[in-house]
């Protein structure tokens, strides 16, 4: 193929991205606060230096310092402006992600495989929830691709061209978030494996010139915000997977389910790999797939060609699975966006056993095969078998929805505006509805402190808040009681669609009453 069709394959590719992306965002609530901790940040660079902004915050400084530029170009006031800013920039990474995507797998797997590796990660139900939810790896997996294409370029060819490329997109990626710092150190890794196996090595003087010329350019360009951060991340999580800080509360928020006393270390090491290979591997690429991918790997191995490659993909999942393990064993949670590194490139060696099945077993020529001599099925019987097993984890998005993906927390903000005095203080377990009501409480992270308040008057929440086992369901079950919530949005909502309870606790609870035989009841 030639340059021109490629381009112009990426260009109907990120065509289809952002109609699907569209799709998605618009049938999709963000259920994740996260995000709005980034756009806090972006908002606070505003009135900050440079050196101040980038010291200040737990989070990596990129992608707050990205929504603060879009919001910067597209302008506006309040909350709203603000939101929008995050989603565009995160839609137009995903739509750029398009690019970098298409080009590490044409340099893995070839041209069919290429394509079919854009839409399956497109198709996939993640990018559309991060995007929702305006989380950082939006901008991280633009970074992170683009660094892991060009290492592969390098690993192939020798040219030093690529080790400058693939240095500055690594640390792109880290100063988008801590775990971009495992692309570098995957390179390096790789570099220092290779003369161990006949088939990888390179000459020594190359050898030794690309393992300097990587740690003097990390050094160079991550140094300085290394030195200014006085490590390499202030994130809790990271700082419990690297054994620089203690292990999450049994009964931590942050946690997934409280952790059992006198749960041995064996057992949770045992229940983390469990996890590592639900959430990080299988789930991130869809169940389904997971086995094609699998099986796309193992055939890749027979490319002696891109053994280096292989190399480099073998360092990289299997740190991946060593963090996201430490990750559950001493923060108590992982999430499938937690997998996306392994996820991606899962999801690219599954569309390499596509390409090789669909090349293999479809008969030229014939798109519904069925030939007189042998029952054997065309491409578009085989496109219609794989479309299957990609759509099904994106049924639930066919549902009604609301109109967009904050829709009901501007309505929530707006009743929360309208109903609430300055003198009532609000707890919101949401967080996104006391963002655009503009008043000021209690979030998620001050559940514990808000009881002591007696100003406090309103409770935001949704139904899992309510029904879980930590010990904050158990603080707001007796901080609300019987009473039954003031107002409900939307009012009525199917099983995926999020629906925002308001309680009033200074509306009477319902009285307490003796029936026969010394029983008590509400009512």
């Amino acid at each position: 193929m030639t340059r021109m069709q490629h381009a112009g394959r990426i260009g109907l590719l990120m065509a289809v991205a952002a109609a699907l992306l569209g799709w998605q965002l618009y049938h999709t609530e963000a259920t994740f606060a996260d995000g709005l901790r980034y756009i806090h940040r972006a908002e606070e660079f505003e009135s900050e230096s440079i050196r101040a902004g980038l010291v200040r915050g737990v989070d990596h400084p990129l992608h707050p310092l990205g929504i603060a530029a879009a919001h910067w170009l597209i302008g506006g006031n309040g909350p709203a402006s603000w939101e929008h800013a995050a989603v565009w920039l995160c839609f137009a990474s995903m739509v750029l992600l398009v690019l970098p995507t298409y080009l590490l797998a044409l340099e893995l797997f070839g041209p069919r495989a290429a394509w079919i590796s854009c839409l399956l990660v497109m198709l996939n139900p993640i990018p559309g929830y991060i995007v929702v939810n305006v989380l950082s790896e939006c901008t991280f997996l633009l970074w992170w691709t683009f660094g892991l294409w060009a290492a592969v370029r390098f690993l192939r060819e020798g040219r030093f061209l690529w080790l400058p490329l693939s240095i500055a997109f690594g640390v792109l990626a880290y100063l988008t978030r801590p775990e971009g710092m495992l692309l570098p150190a995957s390179i390096i890794a790789t570099l220092l494996l290779l003369p161990i196996l006949p088939a990888t090595r390179i000459n020594w003087p190359r050898w030794w010139r690309a393992i300097a010329f990587l740690a003097a350019g990390c050094l160079l360009l991550a140094g300085p915000y290394v030195a200014l951060k006085g490590g390499l991340g202030t994130k809790p999580g990271i700082a419990r997977v690297l054994g620089l800080a203690p292990k999450s509360d049994p009964m931590g928020l942050e946690r997934e389910r409280p952790l059992p006393p006198g749960q041995t270390a064996w057992q949770t090491y045992r229940i983390a790999a469990g996890r590592m290979v639900e959430k990080g591997f299988e789930e991130s690429v869809t169940p389904p797939l997971f086995y094609v991918s699998l099986f796309g790997l193992a055939i890749a191995l027979t490319r002696r060609d891109r053994m280096r490659a292989w190399l480099l993909l073998a360092v990289l999942l299997s740190a991946s699975a060593a963090g996201l393990v430490r990750l559950h064993a001493t923060g108590g949670y992982l999430t499938v966006r937690h997998g996306l590194i392994p996820g991606m490139i899962l999801t690219m060696a599954a569309a390499n056993g596509i390409s090789w099945l669909v090349e293999r077993i479809s008969i030229p020529g014939r798109w519904l095969g069925w030939p007189q001599e042998r029952v054997r099925p065309g491409p578009a019987i085989w496109a219609l078998l794989f479309g299957g097993l990609v759509l099904y984890p994106n049924l639930q998005l066919l549902g009604p929805r609301n109109a967009g993906p904050y829709s009901v927390y501007v309505e929530t903000g707006r009743w929360i505006a309208g109903h609430a005095s300055e003198a009532d203080r609000v707890l919101d377990l949401t967080n996104w509805s006391l963002y655009f009501s503009e008043r000021s409480g209690y979030p998620f992270a001050q559940v514990y402190e808000a009881p002591a308040d007696r100003s406090l008057r309103w409770i935001v929440v949704r139904k899992p808040h309510l029904e879980g086992h930590f010990r904050y369901c158990q603080v707001l079950s007796e901080m609300i009681g019987d009473r039954k919530p003031i107002a409900v949005f939307p009012e009525k909502a199917n099983p995926h669609q999020v629906q925002i309870r308001i309680y009033d606790l200074k509306s009477p609870a319902p009285a307490i009453t003796t029936g026969p035989a010394g029983a008590t009841s509400r009512r």
